[in-house]
């Protein structure tokens, strides 16, 4: 098993192409090299492996990078320095985690995401390829966040780590931080400061459940309740996963369940379904070019064609047809 205590997570020759932003240094990591130029991180896996390009931008306090078409291995992810989120954007076929109290055996639902707190293990093992935005946050910026705007010490306080989360706010600003890395523009600095301060407010919300009051007895579904329905979810996608299933595996009424369930996601569990149908649908359309789009819809839990497409197109902006061609582009 390979072991990581710095960046990059993944860099030996079987990890396929990977794709590699920017690493984002700051004021507590003094003599990182400056102005784009290349450099080798000390724990790189391998000789003549990838290297990452390297920027410094001050006080920032992120590194990212995204992952594409890794290849089946096993690695242990050992005391990092910086709290480390991963958003799975194409779960491998199989993957096990194990991370202090996290243990998953089925690979996690396309758009989750997980986190490895600073100075935790985890070993990570999966079967098949798989793409992954990793992003690292200093635990200062998560403490000095916390105490200005959720009055919580953190200094002493362990954070813990959570995997197959649904949280639409942290992954937007995952995905804001890799688009502006990628456009390179004008004032960028200012940008990404910004998205470092959303990433820390983000987190400490999730983590620690500062969201907006609701009404007693409408809280939101517990975590562990909330990964068991998703799991289920996942498991039927291609059949029917019922209202009545969901809230019996949690022992609930419907509509009790049902309140519960869009308070932790923010969606109804009927939107949920349709969400991770689309995004299975996606990665159906990335593998053989042969399926036709009746036998995807089918395969990713759809009624028929036209349920794929009116779907589809409603939440990835696109039509199938449309994201296959930009795929093989």
């Amino acid at each position: 098993m390979k072991s990581a205590t710095e960046w990059p997570i993944y860099a030996h020759p079987g990890s396929g192409q990977m794709k590699r932003n920017h690493r984002l240094a700051n004021h507590l990591r003094p003599g990182q090299p400056r102005g784009g130029r290349s450099t080798r991180l000390q724990h790189d896996f391998s000789h003549g492996g990838p290297e990452p390009t390297s920027r410094n931008l001050r006080s920032v306090g992120l590194q990212a990078a995204h992952y594409r078409d890794l290849d089946s291995d096993e690695i242990r992810i050992g005391a990092l320095s910086q709290h480390l989120i991963v958003l799975f954007t194409k779960p491998p076929a199989e993957m096990t985690i194990r991370c202090e109290g996290v243990k998953r055996d089925l690979p996690p639902p396309v758009g989750s995401i997980a986190l490895v707190p600073a100075g935790a293990v985890a070993d990570v093992s999966w079967r098949g390829k798989k793409d992954c935005l990793h992003i690292g946050i200093e635990p200062d910026l998560v403490e000095r966040v916390a105490v200005r705007w959720f009055d919580r010490d953190l200094s002493s306080a362990a954070i813990p780590p959570f995997d197959a989360s649904f949280v639409p706010a942290l992954r937007s600003a995952m995905l804001a931080v890799e688009a502006e890395l990628q456009a390179a523009a004008t004032g960028g600095v200012l940008v990404i400061e910004s998205l470092a301060n959303i990433l820390a407010v983000q987190l400490v919300r999730h983590i620690f459940g500062f969201r907006r009051a609701v009404p007693r007895g409408r809280g939101a579904l517990p975590r562990r309740k909330l990964a068991k329905i998703i799991d289920y979810i996942m498991a039927n996608l291609d059949s029917k996963p019922t209202l009545e299933r969901m809230a019996e595996l949690v022992h609930l009424s419907p509509d009790h369940f049902a309140r519960q369930f869009k308070a932790a996601t923010s969606l109804s569990p009927y939107q949920f379904v349709i969400g991770r149908r689309v995004e299975r649908a996606q990665q159906l359309l990335c593998g053989r070019q042969e399926v036709s789009l009746a036998e995807v819809a089918i395969s990713a839990g759809f009624s028929d064609q036209s349920q794929l497409c009116f779907h589809f197109k409603r939440i990835a902006g696109v039509t199938p047809g449309q994201f296959r061609m930009s795929r093989i582009a």
